[in-house]
C-alpha cells in the first residue's frame, strides 16, 4: 500500500508542478481486455466472443472462428493504456484496433504483434503489443459508458454511467454533463433493485430492462467478489436484439487482496510496466520513475515528498524515487543502487535517510558497499539523520568512496543540484 501511496502522491506533486510522470501504472493490478472479459464472463456478464493470440500462427485459425456472416473480424492490440484505436505503431501502422476480413487478419497482425503502440496515454515510449485479441464483430445500435469504482467521499462503491459512450469519460463529461449519473452503493447492503433500475434508466436502455438490471448486478458482483478498484466498460453496448454487452472493459484490482486471488494476480503482465518498478518489487522496494535527472533513495513516502519538493525548490528535478522502507537490508540497498544507476537520465543521486527502526550506521555501510559494487559514475550526495547518525557519518567519512555528505535536507538538495551543473 505504501508503494501505491508514494506513486499517487508523487504523480500529484508533478501535476501540480506542471510535469508528467513517465510511469503509467499508477496503482494496483491492471489486466488486459481479454483477461477482463474472461473474468466478467465467469460472473454472468455478457462479453463479445474473442480469442487471444500470442503468435502469428494462431491468428488465422482464431479469425476463422470469430468471423461474422460477412467474413470480418476485429483485431485488437492488447496494451494497458487507453486510446488504442487512435494510436499509432512506431512501425507506421495507424490504429491499434482494426476491422478486417479473415484473409487480411494475418498480414495485419504482422504489423501489430511484437510492435510498439503509442497512444495519448502511453507517452512517446509507447507500449509493446505482445497479445492480440481476435474478436467477433458485433452489430451494436447503442453505445453507453458504465463504471464501478471506489469513491472517497461516500467511502464505498460508486456507479458512474452515461447514455453516451465509446469515447473517454472526460470528453463525455464535458460534452454531456447532464447525462452522467452517479449512484453511491452501501458496501454492506450491496446493490439494490432500485439502484440497478436507476442505472438502467440513466443508460437509457431500449431493450429488455429486466435483463439489463441483471447485467448491472453481475458487474457489481464482479467488482466486489474480485476485489476490484475499478470496473470500466466503454462502451457498454446494446446489440440489435436488445442485449446489453460489455464491448470493451478495463479492470483494476486491489493488491491487498492478492492472497485471495493468486490465480488472477499471476496474470500480471510485467512487460507493460516500468522494468525498474518490476525489479524493485522483487526486493520489496517501492519505485516510481519521474522525468528529472536526480535519482533519490529515501525511506518513507512523507520523506519522499519532502525530498522531491525541496529539490524542485532549488531548481532541480527528481529522476525517480526509490523507497527502501523502514528496515532495509544491505542487499536491498545494493539493489536500490543498481536500479537508480540503471537509469541513463540520472546525473546525480541523493540519498535521504531518517534512521528510526533503520539505524544510520547500517544504512551507511550498505551505501558504501553498494557504491563500490555498482561502480558509481555520477555524484553521490548522502544525508543521514536519526539513530546512530554519528556512527553512520563516520563510516561514510572513512570509506574510500567519493561521497558528498550533507548536514540537512536543504544542504543535500543544494549540493545535488550543484553537482549536476558543475
Amino acid at each position: 500500500m505504501l508503494g501505491s501511496c508514494l506513486r499517487a502522491l508523487a504523480r500529484g506533486r508533478l501535476v501540480a508542478a506542471g510535469r508528467e510522470a513517465q510511469l503509467q501504472q499508477l496503482r494496483f493490478l491492471n489486466l488486459h481486455e481479454y483477461q477482463s472479459s474472461e473474468i466478467m464472463a465467469k460472473y454472468g456478464v455478457n462479453v463479445p466472443p474473442g480469442i487471444p493470440v500470442f503468435s502469428l500462427d494462431e491468428v488465422l485459425p482464431a479469425a476463422k472462428k470469430m468471423a461474422d456472416d460477412s467474413g470480418q473480424v476485429v483485431v485488437k492490440s492488447q496494451i494497458l493504456a487507453g486510446g488504442r484505436g487512435l494510436g499509432k505503431f512506431k512501425s507506421g501502422l495507424q490504429g491499434g484496433v482494426h476491422i478486417c476480413s479473415v484473409d487480411e487478419a494475418p498480414k495485419l497482425a504482422e504489423q501489430m504483434l511484437g510492435q510498439t503502440l503509442v497512444t495519448k496515454q502511453t507517452g512517446p515510449a509507447g507500449k509493446p503489443v505482445n497479445t492480440l485479441y481476435i474478436a467477433n464483430k458485433m452489430k451494436l445500435k447503442n453505445e453507453m459508458y458504465f463504471a464501478l469504482l471506489l469513491d472517497r467521499g461516500t467511502m464505498g462503491p460508486m456507479i458512474i454511467a452515461c447514455s453516451e459512450g465509446g469515447t473517454s469519460i472526460e470528453d463525455l463529461a464535458e460534452k454531456y454533463p447532464e447525462k452522467i449519473i452517479k449512484i453511491p452503493i452501501d458496501v454492506f447492503e450491496g446493490i439494490t433493485d432500485e439502484q440497478a433500475q436507476q442505472a438502467v434508466d440513466g443508460l437509457k436502455v431500449t431493450g429488455d430492462k429486466t435483463a439489463a438490471k441483471e447485467q448491472i448486478k453481475a458487474l457489481y458482483k464482479t467488482f466486489t467478489e474480485s476485489d476490484c478498484t475499478m470496473v470500466e466498460i466503454n462502451p457498454l453496448a446494446e446489440t440489435e436484439d436488445g442485449k446489453l454487452v460489455a464491448a470493451d472493459a478495463k479492470l483494476g484490482f486491489d493488491d491487498n487482496a492478492a492472497f485471495r486471488h493468486k490465480d488472477l494476480f499471476a496474470e500480471r503482465d510485467a512487460s507493460q510496466e516500468d522494468p525498474r518498478e518490476v525489479a524493485a518489487g522483487k526486493y520489496d522496494l517501492n519505485y516510481i520513475g519521474l522525468d528529472g535527472n536526480i535519482g533519490c533513495m529515501v525511506n518513507g513516502a512523507g520523506l519522499a515528498m519532502a525530498t522531491m519538493d525541496i529539490i524542485k525548490m532549488h531548481g532541480g528535478a527528481p529522476a525517480n524515487f526509490l523507497d527502501v522502507g523502514g528496515n532495509a537490508s544491505e542487499q536491498q540497498v545494493v539493489e536500490a543502487f543498481k536500479i537508480l544507476t540503471s537509469d541513463q537520465q540520472v546525473k546525480a543521486i541523493l540519498v535521504n535517510i531518517f534512521g528510526g527502526i533503520m539505524k544510520c550506521d547500517v544504512i551507511a555501510a550498505g551505501i558504501v558497499n553498494a557504491a563500490k559494487g555498482v561502480g558509481m559514475k555520477v555524484p553521490l550526495v548522502v544525508r543521514l539523520e536519526g539513530t546512530n547518525v554519528e556512527k553512520g557519518k563516520e563510516i561514510l567519512k572513512n570509506s574510500d568512496v567519493s561521497i558528498i555528505t550533507a548536514d540537512d535536507l536543504d544542504d543535500a538538495a543544494t549540493k545535488a543540484v550543484k553537482s549536476i551543473s558543475q
